[in-house]
């Protein structure tokens, strides 16, 4: 989630949106975005929902050079009723939930420089449009992050702004489902990225283990390397009835005294899809 403290640029509005300015890209800024496109769209068939390439299709992201937002949230719109906005960066926690709850997904505009190819701490607009907005135009995850953004202004009042932060980062960003020939990948930091495109579901390290609501809440995440564990949903369809119809209040209020479960660890309890050996957290990664 994004920090409360931030200022809001002068050059927003209220509601901390500015203008795209798709003007102002220059071709090196098309190029990178197209060479980011097309190792992704090489890489990523056979490993990401079918879902996510339907909707790159739909909204015809194979398009040369960075979308313009208000192209794509017109055919976004005919699509599912959201829209891509942009803003200065990181925006506040309730900014933010407020935009997701009214079907707005914020994101970024400036486009990485060719020395961080593979990684970037803040997101960048390819991370925000390639990784994310394929799957807006699918109706049943659409109306997940619609649920998770009107779950979000609720969770500021109930001081569990971490815990539900866990969720974005278990799914939205770094969640893997299983379909009926394995493992696929559809979280936005994974699709956007060509070394975690492959590690989450190649690689022996990390553990792969089913969503519980509950449990992935306890656990903290990396945001400086490779995951070291991974959540399985069962569907989309499974992870909206689980979340956006589950009266969060009780299970903040059952997790306030309980410890978080460290980030390898696997208990007697959970749904085991992989038993990770996490061999590339003990040698030390490639950020740590």
């Amino acid at each position: 989630m994004k920090p409360s403290t931030l200022q809001r640029p002068a050059e927003a509005a209220e509601d901390w949106t500015i203008s795209q300015d798709w003007d102002r890209y220059g071709p090196a800024e098309h190029a990178m975005w197209d060479r980011l496109f097309a190792r992704q769209a090489k890489m990523l068939p056979g490993r990401v929902v079918p879902e996510f390439l339907e909707g790159l299709d739909i909204l015809r992201m194979s398009r040369p050079g960075i979308p313009d937002f208000e192209e794509l949230s017109d055919r976004l719109m005919r699509a599912t009723g959201w829209q891509v906005v942009a803003v200065p960066g990181l925006v506040p926690d309730e900014v933010f939930f407020r935009h997701l709850a009214d079907r707005r997904f914020v994101a970024g505009r400036f486009i990485r420089r060719p020395e961080q190819i593979d990684y970037l701490q803040e997101p960048d607009v390819f991370h925000d449009v390639f990784g994310h907005v394929p799957l807006l135009a699918h109706p049943v995850f659409a109306d997940y992050m619609q649920a998770y953004g009107e779950g979000g202004l609720r969770a500021g009042g109930l001081r569990a702004i971490d815990r539900l932060a866990r969720l974005y980062w278990y799914t939205v960003e770094f969640g893997l489902i299983q379909q009926d020939d394995g493992l696929r990948v559809y979280g936005a930091g994974i699709v956007s990225s060509f070394g975690e495109s492959r590690f989450a579901l190649d690689d022996p390290s990390p553990n792969r283990l089913g969503f519980e609501l509950e449990r992935l809440m306890r656990t903290p995440y990396r945001i400086d390397d490779y995951q070291q564990t991974y959540f399985v949903v069962d569907s989309f369809e499974d992870l909206l009835r689980r979340t956006a119809q589950t009266d969060f209040a009780p299970v903040y209020a059952e997790l306030q005294d309980l410890p978080d479960i460290p980030v390898a660890a696997v208990l007697p309890t959970d749904r085991v899809f992989t038993l990770g050996t996490q061999a590339y957290a003990a040698a030390g990664g490639r950020r740590s």
